[in-house]
């Protein structure tokens, strides 16, 4: 078992000075969709806004990027090519300083083209957040992720926790209260990154540091709910705060925000578009408290 230094509190909400621009505050780059997932890298893109950051970007195929506006019209679009690397070349013309946090995985699906993406940006210099499909694509490389590559956070439910980490040799019980931060915390060590265990007490951990979330209820067991998540911890980065901290921080908003929503509608019901439409009401509420 990894000794672990365990961190009780979340960081500050970041600060919005008086003479910003929505340069100041960064950009985000979701990158995912498909044609039977359209919904979800919309979801991701307006969790980040309502969270924050100055600018968003849709990175989708063309027949999603309509959808996707149109659910959320506030981010701008990149058009995917063909191929992974075409794709890459769309994301470089929208980003060519590199300076964009990339959401990678909501609604992408399982073909060979975006799978290839997700190694090529994991091998790149941006921030990337690795989410769902992004995951999967990830666990079917059966070994640890290119390095030196991106600075990374990896989000997994249990399920897909247990298909990156069998290939690895890793088998702690991703479902054990008891044995769920070591598990993280190997997955964070073989990657290099910090990992988002999520469920009842989300884990966060970078293998050396340890936060265990007590916000949150089961109306978060809902369809969206993670991709909202993946916008609000890429938010947070683009703002300027360390990949840790703002893993620990957008968890610990993701679940009050639900808290909030439960304390007056109860425990089921809760859709993804409650949560991104609370979170501005969650983060003013957190920084008169800080």
């Amino acid at each position: 078992m990894l000794s672990l230094n365990l961190i009780k509190q979340p960081p500050d909400v970041p600060p919005r000075p008086a003479e910003a621009h929505k340069g100041t505050f960064g950009t985000v780059i979701v990158v995912g969709g498909c044609d039977t997932m359209m919904g979800a890298p919309a979801l991701c893109a307006t969790a980040a806004l309502r969270s924050g950051v100055g600018l968003v970007k849709l990175a989708v195929p063309a027949a999603v990027l309509p959808v996707a506006i149109a659910i959320e019209p506030g981010a701008t679009g990149v058009i995917l090519g063909e191929d992974a690397q075409d794709s890459l070349c769309s994301l470089d013309e929208a980003d060519p300083n590199h300076k964009a946090v990339l959401a990678v995985g909501p609604g992408m699906g399982h073909s060979q083209s975006s799978g290839e993406l997700v190694d090529l940006l994991l091998r790149g210099s941006r921030r990337v957040v690795l989410d769902a499909d992004g995951l999967n694509h990830l666990a079917k490389t059966a070994q640890a992720r290119p390095l030196p590559g991106s600075d990374l956070i990896m989000t997994p439910h249990p399920g897909e926790f247990a298909r990156l980490a069998k290939p690895l040799g890793i088998t702690i019980d991703p479902n054990n209260p008891a044995t769920r931060p070591d598990a993280a915390a190997q997955l964070a060590v073989v990657h290099q990154a910090v990992v988002v265990l999520k469920g009842k007490n989300t884990i966060v951990t970078d293998g050396e540091n340890l936060y265990v979330n007590e916000t949150g209820n089961p109306a978060l067991a809902t369809a969206g709910s993670g991709d909202v998540l993946t916008g609000l911890i890429a938010s947070l980065i683009a703002q300027g705060m360390a990949l840790f901290d703002a893993a620990t921080l957008g968890v610990y908003l993701h679940g009050l925000t639900a808290d909030s929503w439960a304390k007056h509608h109860g425990p089921s019901g809760l859709i993804a578009r409650d949560l991104t439409d609370l979170i501005p009401e969650t983060m003013n509420e957190r920084r008169k408290a800080d």
